[in-house]
Protein backbone atom coordinates (compact mmCIF):
# COMPACT_ATOMS: atom_id res chain seq x y z
CA UNK A 1 0.00 0.00 0.00
CA UNK A 2 1.51 3.28 -0.96
CA UNK A 3 2.25 5.72 1.94
CA UNK A 4 2.48 9.61 1.86
CA UNK A 5 3.71 12.08 4.10
CA UNK A 6 2.64 16.00 4.16
CA UNK A 7 1.99 19.02 6.66
CA UNK A 8 -1.02 20.85 7.43
CA UNK A 9 -1.84 23.53 8.43
CA UNK A 10 -3.03 23.75 12.47
CA UNK A 11 -4.21 27.62 13.89
CA UNK A 12 -2.20 30.36 12.96
CA UNK A 13 -0.74 28.25 10.09
CA UNK A 14 1.38 26.28 11.90
CA UNK A 15 2.19 23.03 10.68
CA UNK A 16 1.33 19.73 11.64
CA UNK A 17 3.32 16.94 10.08
CA UNK A 18 1.65 13.37 8.77
CA UNK A 19 2.06 10.17 7.42
CA UNK A 20 -0.79 8.28 5.64
CA UNK A 21 -0.50 4.35 4.28
CA UNK A 22 -3.82 4.13 1.94
CA UNK A 23 -6.27 1.23 2.47
CA UNK A 24 -8.50 -1.51 0.45
CA UNK A 25 -11.39 1.06 0.52
CA UNK A 26 -13.39 -2.02 1.64
CA UNK A 27 -15.37 -0.06 4.32
CA UNK A 28 -13.40 -1.71 7.33
CA UNK A 29 -12.44 1.38 9.86
CA UNK A 30 -8.91 2.61 9.37
CA UNK A 31 -6.34 3.24 12.23
CA UNK A 32 -5.22 7.10 13.49
CA UNK A 33 -2.48 6.73 16.24
CA UNK A 34 -2.04 9.43 18.85
CA UNK A 35 1.21 9.76 20.18
CA UNK A 36 2.18 10.37 23.91
CA UNK A 37 3.43 13.57 25.50
CA UNK A 38 6.84 14.76 24.18
CA UNK A 39 6.99 11.50 21.89
CA UNK A 40 6.81 11.03 18.06
CA UNK A 41 5.25 9.29 15.12
CA UNK A 42 8.20 8.11 14.71
CA UNK A 43 8.09 5.74 18.09
CA UNK A 44 8.06 2.24 17.57
CA UNK A 45 4.11 1.36 18.76
CA UNK A 46 3.77 3.58 15.65
CA UNK A 47 6.01 1.61 13.22
CA UNK A 48 4.43 -1.78 14.69
CA UNK A 49 0.61 0.11 13.63
CA UNK A 50 2.06 0.90 10.33
CA UNK A 51 3.12 -2.47 9.37
CA UNK A 52 -0.30 -3.92 11.58
CA UNK A 53 -2.16 -1.81 9.14
CA UNK A 54 -0.21 -2.45 5.87
CA UNK A 55 -0.20 -6.38 6.28
CA UNK A 56 -4.39 -5.84 6.08
CA UNK A 57 -5.11 -3.77 4.15
CA UNK A 58 -5.68 -0.96 6.42
CA UNK A 59 -5.84 3.16 5.91
CA UNK A 60 -3.29 4.16 8.59
CA UNK A 61 -2.84 7.84 9.84
CA UNK A 62 -0.10 9.10 12.26
CA UNK A 63 1.12 12.47 13.07
CA UNK A 64 2.93 14.78 15.52
CA UNK A 65 1.38 17.09 17.95
CA UNK A 66 2.47 20.85 17.52
CA UNK A 67 5.55 20.95 19.67
CA UNK A 68 6.42 17.35 18.90
CA UNK A 69 8.11 15.82 16.29
CA UNK A 70 8.85 17.64 13.32
CA UNK A 71 5.66 19.52 13.81
CA UNK A 72 6.36 23.12 13.83
CA UNK A 73 5.43 25.31 16.81
CA UNK A 74 7.78 25.22 20.26
CA UNK A 75 6.42 22.31 23.10
CA UNK A 76 6.34 24.55 26.17
CA UNK A 77 3.71 27.46 24.39
CA UNK A 78 1.11 24.52 23.63
CA UNK A 79 -1.70 22.64 26.17
CA UNK A 80 -3.86 19.69 25.78
CA UNK A 81 -6.36 21.84 23.79
CA UNK A 82 -4.12 22.35 21.06
CA UNK A 83 -3.05 18.66 21.13
CA UNK A 84 -6.77 17.97 21.04
CA UNK A 85 -7.33 20.33 18.34
CA UNK A 86 -4.35 18.90 16.28
CA UNK A 87 -6.12 15.23 16.31
CA UNK A 88 -9.69 16.49 15.49
CA UNK A 89 -7.56 18.44 12.21
CA UNK A 90 -6.32 15.24 10.62
CA UNK A 91 -9.60 13.31 11.70
CA UNK A 92 -11.45 15.77 9.68
CA UNK A 93 -8.99 16.84 6.78
CA UNK A 94 -6.75 13.41 6.71
CA UNK A 95 -9.50 10.62 6.91
CA UNK A 96 -12.96 9.48 5.78
CA UNK A 97 -15.31 6.88 7.05
CA UNK A 98 -14.91 5.48 10.49
CA UNK A 99 -11.60 5.37 12.18
CA UNK A 100 -10.42 3.64 15.15
CA UNK A 101 -8.27 6.03 17.30
CA UNK A 102 -5.57 4.58 18.57
CA UNK A 103 -3.64 6.77 21.87
CA UNK A 104 -0.23 5.95 23.72
CA UNK A 105 -0.36 7.58 27.23
CA UNK A 106 -1.11 11.15 27.30
CA UNK A 107 -2.62 10.40 23.18
CA UNK A 108 -5.47 7.96 25.07
CA UNK A 109 -6.95 11.32 26.81
CA UNK A 110 -6.42 13.35 23.41
CA UNK A 111 -8.09 10.09 21.65
CA UNK A 112 -11.23 10.10 23.81
CA UNK A 113 -11.34 13.33 24.13
CA UNK A 114 -11.66 13.86 20.10
CA UNK A 115 -14.29 10.77 19.88
CA UNK A 116 -16.38 12.69 21.93
CA UNK A 117 -16.47 15.62 19.90
CA UNK A 118 -16.40 13.37 16.41
CA UNK A 119 -18.89 10.63 17.95
CA UNK A 120 -20.06 10.06 14.33
CA UNK A 121 -16.39 9.27 12.96
CA UNK A 122 -14.83 7.28 15.54
CA UNK A 123 -15.66 3.24 15.75
CA UNK A 124 -13.92 2.65 18.94
CA UNK A 125 -10.71 3.08 20.88
CA UNK A 126 -7.58 1.59 21.74
CA UNK A 127 -5.57 2.87 25.10
CA UNK A 128 -1.77 2.14 26.00
CA UNK A 129 -1.00 3.04 29.61
CA UNK A 130 -3.84 5.41 29.15
CA UNK A 131 -3.43 8.37 31.78
CA UNK A 132 -6.89 11.06 31.43
CA UNK A 133 -6.35 13.80 33.56
CA UNK A 134 -2.90 13.11 33.90
CA UNK A 135 -1.80 16.97 34.83
CA UNK A 136 -4.03 17.30 37.66
CA UNK A 137 -3.46 13.91 38.80
CA UNK A 138 -0.15 12.93 38.39
CA UNK A 139 1.99 16.06 37.56
CA UNK A 140 0.33 18.31 40.53
CA UNK A 141 1.21 15.68 43.28
CA UNK A 142 4.82 15.19 42.25
CA UNK A 143 5.45 18.59 41.99
CA UNK A 144 4.96 18.54 46.09
CA UNK A 145 4.55 22.47 47.51
CA UNK A 146 8.13 23.84 46.72
CA UNK A 147 7.67 22.85 43.14
CA UNK A 148 4.04 23.91 43.06
CA UNK A 149 5.23 26.86 44.60
CA UNK A 150 8.08 27.86 42.24
CA UNK A 151 5.17 27.02 39.37
CA UNK A 152 2.95 29.51 40.53
CA UNK A 153 5.69 32.23 40.75
CA UNK A 154 7.46 31.33 37.31
CA UNK A 155 4.71 30.12 35.24
CA UNK A 156 6.74 26.85 35.01
CA UNK A 157 9.17 24.21 36.43
CA UNK A 158 11.43 22.17 34.11
CA UNK A 159 11.66 18.37 35.25
CA UNK A 160 13.73 15.33 34.17
CA UNK A 161 13.31 12.63 31.79
CA UNK A 162 13.68 8.93 32.39
CA UNK A 163 14.07 8.49 28.38
CA UNK A 164 16.79 10.40 27.32
CA UNK A 165 15.34 13.37 25.34
CA UNK A 166 16.56 15.92 28.40
CA UNK A 167 14.71 17.79 30.77
CA UNK A 168 10.96 19.18 29.81
CA UNK A 169 9.23 22.31 30.53
CA UNK A 170 5.93 21.64 32.42
CA UNK A 171 4.13 25.51 32.33
CA UNK A 172 1.18 25.93 34.43
CA UNK A 173 -1.23 27.20 31.82
CA UNK A 174 -0.46 23.66 30.32
CA UNK A 175 -2.34 22.46 33.99
CA UNK A 176 -5.19 24.79 34.39
CA UNK A 177 -6.21 24.70 30.71
CA UNK A 178 -6.11 20.88 30.96
CA UNK A 179 -8.75 21.04 33.42
CA UNK A 180 -11.39 21.99 30.96
CA UNK A 181 -10.89 18.53 29.40
CA UNK A 182 -10.48 16.42 32.41
CA UNK A 183 -12.43 13.04 32.24
CA UNK A 184 -12.34 11.24 35.28
CA UNK A 185 -14.95 13.57 37.29
CA UNK A 186 -17.84 12.07 36.10
CA UNK A 187 -19.17 9.40 32.81
CA UNK A 188 -17.49 9.50 29.74
CA UNK A 189 -20.27 9.17 27.39
CA UNK A 190 -18.49 6.99 24.62
CA UNK A 191 -20.53 4.00 23.66
CA UNK A 192 -18.22 2.19 20.91
CA UNK A 193 -15.83 -0.68 21.83
CA UNK A 194 -12.77 0.44 23.75
CA UNK A 195 -9.98 -2.25 24.96
CA UNK A 196 -7.34 -0.66 27.36
CA UNK A 197 -3.59 -2.55 27.92
CA UNK A 198 -1.86 -1.15 30.83
CA UNK A 199 1.86 -2.51 32.62
CA UNK A 200 0.98 -2.87 36.21
CA UNK A 201 4.96 -2.11 36.11
CA UNK A 202 4.25 1.41 35.14
CA UNK A 203 6.35 3.99 36.69
CA UNK A 204 4.89 7.06 35.29
CA UNK A 205 1.00 6.12 35.10
CA UNK A 206 -0.42 3.59 37.60
CA UNK A 207 -2.64 1.17 35.75
CA UNK A 208 -5.53 2.28 38.32
CA UNK A 209 -5.79 5.48 35.59
CA UNK A 210 -6.50 2.67 33.04
CA UNK A 211 -9.35 1.30 35.46
CA UNK A 212 -10.40 4.69 36.23
CA UNK A 213 -11.49 5.15 32.69
CA UNK A 214 -13.07 1.90 32.04
CA UNK A 215 -15.33 2.29 34.85
CA UNK A 216 -16.32 6.46 33.26
CA UNK A 217 -16.76 5.14 30.11
CA UNK A 218 -20.45 4.26 29.02
CA UNK A 219 -20.10 1.58 26.56
CA UNK A 220 -21.23 -2.05 27.87
CA UNK A 221 -17.59 -2.91 25.42
CA UNK A 222 -14.84 -2.02 27.53
CA UNK A 223 -12.26 -3.99 28.43
CA UNK A 224 -8.67 -3.92 30.18
CA UNK A 225 -5.85 -5.64 29.53
CA UNK A 226 -3.01 -5.59 33.01
CA UNK A 227 0.49 -7.01 31.86
CA UNK A 228 2.18 -7.63 35.66
CA UNK A 229 5.31 -7.06 33.81
CA UNK A 230 4.83 -4.26 31.31
CA UNK A 231 6.14 -1.10 31.76
CA UNK A 232 4.91 2.20 30.60
CA UNK A 233 6.21 1.51 26.52
CA UNK A 234 4.32 -1.60 26.52
CA UNK A 235 6.53 -2.17 23.24
CA UNK A 236 8.07 -5.78 23.89
CA UNK A 237 7.40 -8.06 21.18
CA UNK A 238 4.51 -9.46 23.75
CA UNK A 239 3.35 -5.74 24.39
CA UNK A 240 2.72 -5.27 20.59
CA UNK A 241 1.28 -8.61 20.27
CA UNK A 242 -1.24 -7.77 22.61
CA UNK A 243 -1.99 -4.12 21.18
CA UNK A 244 -2.54 -5.84 17.59
CA UNK A 245 -5.14 -8.13 19.00
CA UNK A 246 -6.75 -5.24 21.00
CA UNK A 247 -7.13 -3.49 17.53
CA UNK A 248 -8.47 -6.41 16.00
CA UNK A 249 -11.33 -6.52 18.47
CA UNK A 250 -12.40 -3.19 18.37
CA UNK A 251 -12.49 -3.62 14.49
CA UNK A 252 -14.48 -5.89 14.71
CA UNK A 253 -16.80 -4.86 17.28
CA UNK A 254 -17.00 -1.55 15.02
CA UNK A 255 -18.16 -3.78 12.18
CA UNK A 256 -20.75 -5.38 14.06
Amino acid sequence: MTEETGTIPAAGGTPVAWRRRAGTGDGRPGLVFCGGFRSSMAGEKAGFLDGFAAERGLEFLRFDYRGHGVSGGVFANLVLGDWIADALLVLDRLTEGPQILVGSSMGAWVATCAALARPGRVAGLVGIAAAPDFTEDLMLPALGEMGLARMRRDGFVDRPSAYGDGPYRITWRLIVEARSHLLLRGPVPFAGPVRLLHGMADPDVPWRQSLRLAEALSGPDVRLTLVKDGDHRLSRPQDLALLGQAVEEVAAAGLG
